[in-house]
């Protein structure tokens, strides 16, 4: 008890300080952060999906750039809901490699970076190939052609992870800081670690090899049974974005695995039902064992029927 009244003193210290200090732009903060480097307060950021992905793209970029201008945040993260091009064969899997496999997510990202006008950093969401498979045929199918057919499976994702290679250059090459790797499927409740590693790593790592000279590539680990210690070294990404609160693997505990800068820290299940007293909490509980090399933000989107005053409490927190 004594050790978290601390913790959560020294944290309260930590905001008060930075409100004093003079304020660093939204991409100055971000990059301390990455360079591990102290702020003037700790750089946060939050998303959700918009559901816009029937809509044109300029309603997506438009929504991105209301949200980011509304709550704040530090750093946007740019949602990638629009589908993956489904193939012309008999079978689900068979499927072509896309030069541009995300033509609508493209435009949009354009009228993003135009509409931050160079004054944040801006991460493009890539959901993992097996998580495309999944959409264009069904979980239960994967798995079937997984046991059935693996190297059927196998050259499916290949495919996939080629056309999103290409989208993640072009991304990067628009402007993108990075990309939000997302991986859903590194933990129990969907594949062994023998079936991640087969199945999934060498495509995944596809992609991110291919950007790794951008500066924000990161990795969300999703779910609550990750194999953490899979991706803590060896990957080419600078930040790990997780659930402490799903996982039960607290931020000390990860740090003393990952060196990188860690995006976590709110409780993205109990966001909406939060209090300023609660947010606190959780900020002195990631804070100092998260160190410089920190973006506060929950393990996961917030829920997306999330009303205004719920997120408000966030930004408010940190004096934006």
């Amino acid at each position: 008890m004594k050790m978290q009244r601390r913790t959560f003193l020294l944290s309260s210290v930590l905001v008060q300080s930075a409100r004093a200090a003079k304020a660093l732009s939204p991409k100055e903060r971000v990059d301390r952060a990455l360079a591990g480097k102290e702020p003037d307060r700790p750089p946060f950021t939050f998303w959700h999906h918009f559901g816009l992905q029937n809509q044109p793209p300029s309603r997506h970029a438009q929504a991105t750039l209301d949200f980011q201008r509304k709550f704040g945040i530090d750093l946007v993260k740019v949602m990638g809901d629009f589908p993956y091009p489904k193939g012309k064969g008999a079978h689900w899997y068979d499927l072509k490699e896309e030069q541009n496999p995300f033509p609508a997510q493209l435009e949009a990202l354009k009228m993003i970076k135009d509409g931050l006008a160079g004054q944040k950093y801006y991460l493009e969401t890539i959901f993992n190939p097996y998580n495309q498979a999944t959409k264009i045929s069904s979980k239960d199918e994967v798995k079937r052609l997984m046991r059935e057919k693996p190297q059927v499976l196998l050259s499916a994702l290949e495919v996939i992870a080629k056309s999103q290679t290409n989208h993640a250059r072009a991304a990067i090459a628009q402007g993108a800081a990075g990309i939000y790797l997302a991986i859903d499927n590194a933990q129990e409740s969907a594949l062994t670690r023998e079936e991640y590693k087969k199945f999934s790593e060498p495509f995944d790592r596809m992609i991110l090899n291919a950007v790794k000279s951008a500066p924000m590539n990161t990795l969300h680990l999703h779910g609550d049974k990750v194999y953490l210690d899979m991706f803590a070294t060896g990957w080419p990404a600078h930040i790990i974005s997780y659930s402490p609160h799903a996982t039960g693997v607290s931020i000390a505990s990860y740090r003393k695995q990952f060196s990188g800068v860690l995006m976590a820290g709110l409780d993205e299940r109990n966001v909406r039902t939060a209090d300023r007293a609660k947010l606190k909490q959780w900020f002195a509980q990631s804070a100092l064992p998260a160190g410089h090399k920190w973006i506060c933000a929950p393990g996961c989107s917030v829920p997306d029927d999330s009303r205004d005053e719920e997120l408000l409490r966030i930004t408010q927190m940190f004096g934006s």
